[in-house]
């Protein structure tokens, strides 16, 4: 089906619609495609192109694929244990149920999945391109409306605090647009920085500070201290090859405590990040066979287009390697969920996929590729049902919206932001090995100061312009995320999974807890695992 276009024209008239999906990720499709059916009418908007957008569509990704059975139990026990205390059981098992149920139903739809020898379909790997274009094309059958390169820049919210729609800007135009609804489904993706990773240029936040000056709470943001392996220079944050590699020094000599056999990927992980804060790190992925090297090439076509571009070959050559900060996008923090619809506990707004908090699945670790994208594909389900069923049920606004946007929106004080000063001073408090992969107590307190100075300045001074708006958004929701982020590891005085203390280098004795935070950072009651399920 061809691509339909569609264009919000600046005029007081504002679109109407029932369910009102923010993203063009998997989430999002799956949150339209589910409402859509639902008997929803459904608007899509998005800051880039649904099919393109995010960091799903440039890649290759794995799929939580367990079919129900044994195999199914010993996944969530051995789940359990590795979430370090945070993860919930039930929450594991209905991920499962339903991203096996819609895996099942895109091979139903025609989706092109790959088969094994004996014919059956294999369901376990995505290629980003093809799964998302299909997405698109899924969504638009629907009849849902979809407007492209159409960011949301605030939500709308009635006298009650109800969260009625949003407004944003058309990219090319510079024209503003408003669109009422029923009910939102957030699914705005992660925040990373705007590091160079793969589909990390439109992450930057604002997702989440939308649904936090809505009233909803942030869950999980100490978790972020994911990094990927990648090659130097490169954008290609697919670490999955270096699992088969040996690391060097710049004088040739082996890293020992990084190659050391059935080492776990975050224990070599940390001595590469220790190596690298040392001098230039090394690796020749020289632990494969003629065999699994020809498979790896097939599976993981884009891992190795660095490598054939400078003329290299990865399997016999020493080649320069950095480590790629992935924010909340392989971390595990977001919008805190609050029931089994994915609602954020604010009426009329619903999250999905990884503007969501992983923590009920992952826990202190990363769920970066298979689980993330079977989380997308079920919480995209289940916050596009709930929010059909809110915007079934709710009453048409009275046409009194307040909106809802602050930071970088509406300026105390005229004068625009200096927006590469702002970004180079995020990107320093957050992307270093020293500030994100090993944390202390002295470095997180002076981030802290940076990040509420930016983010008293940001608060103040906004741009006029709809264009300038949009980057000035942008900006509000590194700043806003980063002070999360700084925050939650600052109070959780341990280490555990991707929040590494090295002042505070061991688990406390007590039950695990959620650390939930709101708008200006300010924390609520820390929930404990059980009281959260």
């Amino acid at each position: 089906m061809a691509a339909r276009q569609h264009t919000l024209s600046n005029n007081k008239q504002a679109l109407r619609t029932g369910v009102l999906v923010i993203g063009g990720g998997p989430a999002a499709a799956w949150a339209a495609l589910t409402a859509a059916e639902a008997g929803a009418e459904v608007t899509l908007v998005d800051k880039g192109y649904l099919g393109t957008s995010g960091a799903t569509a440039p890649s290759s990704t794995g799929t939580w694929c367990v079919p129900p059975g044994e195999g199914r139990r010993l996944t969530v026990e051995k789940q359990l244990t590795a979430s370090l205390g945070l993860g919930d059981e039930l929450w594991m098992y209905r991920t499962l149920d339903m991203s096996f149920a819609n895996l099942v139903r895109l091979s139903e739809l025609g989706f092109p999945f790959p088969r094994k020898d004996d014919g059956t379909v294999y369901m376990t790997h995505l290629r980003g391109m093809d799964y998302m274009r299909f997405m698109r094309r899924e969504v638009l059958k629907r009849r849902v409306k979809v407007f492209d390169h159409h960011p949301a820049l605030e939500l709308l919210a009635d006298a009650d605090g109800r969260v009625i729609g949003a407004a944003g800007v058309e990219r090319h135009s510079g024209d503003v647009w408003q669109i009422m609804a029923g009910a939102v489904v957030l699914a705005s993706g992660g925040c990373a920085f705007r590091e160079r990773i793969l589909g990390g240029t439109g992450m930057t936040g604002e997702g989440y500070l939308m649904a936090a000056e809505a009233g909803a709470l942030m869950s999980g943001m100490e978790f972020t201290g994911k990094y990927t392996l990648a090659p130097l220079g490169s954008s290609l944050n697919k670490g999955v090859a270096f699992q088969y590699a040996n690391f060097y020094n710049q004088d040739g000599s082996s890293i020992e405590a990084a190659n050391s056999p059935g080492l776990a990927g975050d224990e070599r992980d940390a001595e590469v990040a220790r190596a690298l804060l040392a001098g230039p790190v090394f690796a020749r992925i020289e632990r494969l066979n003629d065999y699994r090297q020809k498979w790896f090439r097939i599976a993981q076509p884009n891992c190795f287009l660095p490598y054939d571009r400078i003329g290299v070959d990865p399997f016999q050559d020493l080649v320069p390697v950095t480590m790629r900060y992935e924010g909340t996008v392989r971390g595990t923090g977001g919008v805190h969920v609050v029931n089994d619809e994915c609602w954020t506990g604010v009426p009329g707004l619903y999250v999905a996929g990884d503007a969501a908090s992983r923590e009920n699945l992952s826990g202190g670790v990363s769920g970066g590729g298979a689980i993330n994208a079977s989380w997308a594909i079920a919480s995209g389900a289940w916050a596009g049902k709930g929010a059909a069923k809110t915007a079934a049920a709710a009453k048409n606004a009275d046409g009194r919206e307040i909106p809802l946007g602050k930071a970088g929106l509406r300026p105390d004080v005229a004068g625009s932001l200096n927006q590469e000063e702002i970004l180079a001073g995020v990107r320093a408090e957050l992307v270093p090995l020293d500030r994100s992969f090993f944390r202390t107590g002295a470095t997180l307190r002076n981030s802290l100061g940076v990040f509420d100075d930016l983010w008293a300045h940001i608060r103040e001074r906004g741009g006029q312009l709809p264009a300038e708006r949009f980057r000035h958004r942008e900006l509000a929701g590194m700043v806003a995320v980063g002070r999360w982020i700084t925050r939650a590891a600052l109070a959780r005085q341990e280490t555990r999974g991707l929040h590494r203390r090295q002042d505070a280098p061991q688990h406390l004795r007590t039950p695990a807890r959620l650390l939930l935070s709101g708008e200006d950072g300010q924390f609520v009651a820390p929930l404990s695992r059980s009281a959260a399920s």
